[in-house]
């Protein structure tokens, strides 16, 4: 019966996910050179010959990534990443955007984190959300896959506009932020660029440190291709940035179809957290005894989780599992069950 209604979950994702393809129909992808430059780790970087795709390899010298070029005051980012397979315990890929390398100390950021495994075990991710330096107000929530990622391609998409804030596996939305005056300079409101990184963090990564990375399984090698910068781009340097110099770009996100989720969509999404979310801060009464403001409880979606945020029922789909630190929490932040279960 279990199998069954997997199944039917996957049918169901799958027709969304030919349904809403009509959504990107219209975003162009830029080829490498055009928007992006490396960030670290040159030696590991490998450039097809057409410059639309490259790998990101790590061994046990080092990791490597990428970052845009330019800074975009709102945005449509986008790629399609094929994870590394194979025993990847201790690494992570990273999909997001920042501007940490200009506001040091009040930088925005918006993730894809995807957390290594080992042989057998599905891969988790999450998303995250900074906004002005708030590393102490984390934002996590975690998730499961339908799919292998490491098996094809399968594209991973950021929208950031002055109003939301939506997460996408293919055509899919798993995540939107909806922003309100309550939130303050929590929501991320700087220009971000755009970077891809692979690195080893081995201290945390994989059941909170427990399996490491054994590089005898290396080079570890992340794949990119079909990238999407679709926003208004401002100098790295111009650090005041006049919000009406892109009032048109931002207008024009607005009114694309990626950034309103339908009743379809909402939908897709509803069933997707339902099956493969098994952590939200907003349901972390421990760590928040109010939810932070953007939170919509969902009284059903609540009744799945305990005061910990966490699932009330293991299964075999979502796993029963605790939070990580983020790539950019500060070290002195609290560790909120940073340890996963079996």
């Amino acid at each position: 019966m279990d199998f069954i209604r997997m199944k039917i979950s996957l049918s169901v994702l799958l027709f969304f996910h030919v349904w809403l393809c009509r959504a990107f129909n219209d975003v162009s992808t830029i080829p490498f050179n055009k928007g992006f430059s490396h960030l670290f780790g040159d030696g590991n970087i490998l450039h097809a010959n057409d410059d639309n795709s490259l790998q990101l390899h790590l061994n046990q010298n080092t990791g490597s990534g990428f970052k845009s070029s330019d800074l975009y005051n709102h945005g449509f980012f986008s790629a399609k990443i094929k994870l590394p397979s194979d025993y990847t315990a201790g690494i992570v890929v990273a999909f997001y955007t920042t501007n940490q390398d200009v506001f040091k100390k009040t930088h925005d950021e918006l993730d894809f984190e995807f957390l290594g495994n080992i042989r057998g075990k599905a891969w988790r991710f999450q998303t995250n959300m900074y906004g002005n330096g708030s590393t102490h107000r984390g934002r996590e929530e975690r998730y499961t896959l339908w799919f292998d990622p490491s098996k094809e391609f399968h594209r991973y998409s950021i929208l950031w506009t002055n109003k939301n804030i939506i997460f996408y596996i293919d055509d899919v939305p798993i995540r939107e932020i909806v922003r309100n005056d309550a939130m303050g300079g929590d929501y991320p409101s700087k220009p971000m660029g755009l970077y891809a990184t692979i690195w080893d963090a081995s201290d945390w990564a994989t059941s909170g440190g427990k399996y490491k990375t054994n590089y005898k399984y290396a080079p570890f090698i992340a794949e990119f291709t079909d990238l999407v910068l679709n926003g208004c781009a401002m100098d790295p340097l111009e650090q005041v940035v006049n919000p009406s110099l892109c009032d048109e770009k931002d207008v024009e996100l607005q009114n694309a179809d990626f950034s309103r989720i339908t009743s379809r969509q909402r939908m897709a999404m509803k069933r997707f957290r339902a099956k493969y979310m098994y952590y939200s801060y907003c349901y972390d009464s421990l760590r928040y005894s109010v939810p932070p403001p953007e939170c919509e409880i969902d009284p059903v979606e609540q009744q799945r989780f305990k005061e910990t945020g966490r699932l009330k029922f293991i299964n075999k789909h979502h796993g029963h599992r605790h939070p990580k630190k983020s790539r950019s929490e500060v070290l002195d932040a609290r560790n909120y069950g940073n340890e996963d279960e079996e």
